[in-house]
């Protein structure tokens, strides 16, 4: 059988993996740890790395990260994998790795999914990290506060490395269209709008990335010069998404959430969930919407429906926790919530009518009476002289003033008959009676 040329076989190797980082200034992501002076960075490039673990989403660069280390490293570098390695194998590392401390070399032990290591087979680590045997390097996408050994974790650095961004997916996707690795021997016809909708397809995911624009190139017309040309339909069966006009930084991304969060306003949660889909189908990151859900929830329902806040954050963990495509579910969850239960500004107009008043009154100093005096200067100044301790008096309510003198009396919360504030506006009205016959 012929053999393959070098080249042959380089290129049979997926997309990502021909194009994986080998140095710090090819690797994308990461600039909190890994920008110019920062500690992970003077770490990797002083060969003095100690044990540490690195936490983060898929397709962030954990595994890259780990063999950039390999590739700088003056330390014997052992590499294996939680899922096929068991305590067997874990000794003879560690074996290795003892018998190289006796000559004085250093050996650093990668291990991916670290999370996958039950509990018996992390303490094999324990002795020889405590003894400086070997720098222990993990990777995991579970939380280490759960999954890994309160021991062992007490003694690693744990880095958290984030979801690419935007311009980073982008800026791999071009390296990878124009780079000799990727496909630079080829000319390739694709539009910049399509890297980015291949960027946010990913969702941050730069393995995704890349295998949806090798899916994408290997799918393409080809022109009788040779030119790989990419077509809109070519990008939408590959993503399975229809190309929706949108843009994230553009008119039509605020035209959209604008309509998402109006239609929830006005309770109607068949609109909701229809301009909900139109982002997220076109490419939208679920934790923006989240976010805006969960200020919605406080907004526009506050103590209408005191369970709204609670749905809205559980939302935006459930969208960090699974992700895209899943989290479409959680999301449509939330805004048919939103768009269903009684709705009030009050709090909103609240804060506003306060905050007004913060930023355009003078800045009264604390009344003393409801100051803490922790020290006798304080108590001699009369610090919290006068102050009527409220669960002394009937309902605990007094009629102690809490507000500064120039605004006594003004009353920024005024609850609506909706919800649960129709409960909460009688409660605030036996309150403020109460105050007003403590007075009397």
């Amino acid at each position: 059988m012929e053999q393959m040329n070098f080249f042959e076989r380089n290129i049979s190797k997926p997309l990502a993996d021909r194009l994986r980082p080998t140095s710090l200034d090819e690797y994308f992501g990461q600039a909190h740890l890994l920008g110019q002076g920062k500690v992970l960075r003077r770490m990797i490039e002083q060969d003095s790395v100690s044990s540490m673990i690195f936490w983060g989403p898929p397709g962030v660069g954990k595994t890259t990260l780990a063999q950039i280390i390999a590739n700088t490293t003056k330390a014997e570098f052992i590499e294996f994998s939680a899922v096929t390695s068991g305590i067997k194998e874990i000794r003879q590392v560690m074996q290795k790795a003892e018998s190289n401390a006796l000559y004085g070399d250093k050996t650093i032990v990668f291990v991916d999914e670290i999370h996958r290591f039950n509990k018996a087979q992390q303490d094999a680590f324990l002795p020889f990290v405590e003894r400086g045997s070997i720098v222990l390097i993990g990777a995991t996408t579970e939380n280490p506060s759960f999954e890994i050994n309160s021991a062992l974790l007490s003694r690693c650095k744990v880095f958290v490395l984030e979801s690419l961004g935007e311009a980073d997916m982008i800026a791999l996707l071009e390296r990878a269209i124009q780079d000799e690795r990727g496909f630079g021997a080829q000319k390739i016809n694709i539009a910049p709008d399509m890297t980015a909708m291949i960027a946010r397809f990913s969702n941050g995911d730069a393995r995704v990335a890349l295998s949806t624009l090798e899916m994408v190139i290997l799918n393409g017309d080809i022109a009788a010069d040779g030119t790989v040309n990419i077509s809109y339909e070519i990008l939408e069966q590959i993503t399975q998404k229809k190309s929706l006009l949108y843009d994230k930084k553009g008119e039509e991304h605020y035209n959209l959430i604008s309509a998402l969060h109006k239609s929830m306003r006005n309770s109607d949660p068949d609109a909701a969930v229809y301009w909900l889909a139109r982002m997220l189908e076109a490419g939208e990151d679920p934790l923006y919407v989240a976010r805006r859900v969960v200020r919605f929830a406080s907004e526009d329902i506050g103590l209408a429906d005191t369970r709204a806040l609670e749905m809205a954050v559980a939302a935006y963990q459930a969208c960090h926790f699974i992700g895209m495509p899943e989290c479409t579910v959680h999301l449509a969850q939330a805004v048919m919530y939103m768009s269903i239960v009684p709705k009030s500004n009050a709090v909103y107009m609240a804060y506003n009518a306060a905050k007004k008043d913060a930023l355009e009154q003078i800045s009264e100093p604390v009344p003393l009476h409801i100051r803490n005096a922790p020290t006798s200067l304080m108590k001699e100044l009369d610090y919290g002289k006068g102050y009527m301790y409220a669960h002394d008096y009937e309902g605990a309510v007094t009629d102690m003033r809490c507000l500064p003198d120039s605004l006594i009396g003004r009353e920024y919360y005024n609850p609506t008959d909706r919800g649960s504030e129709a409960k909460i506006k009688a409660r605030l009205k036996e309150l403020r009676n109460l105050r007003k016959k403590q007075e009397m």
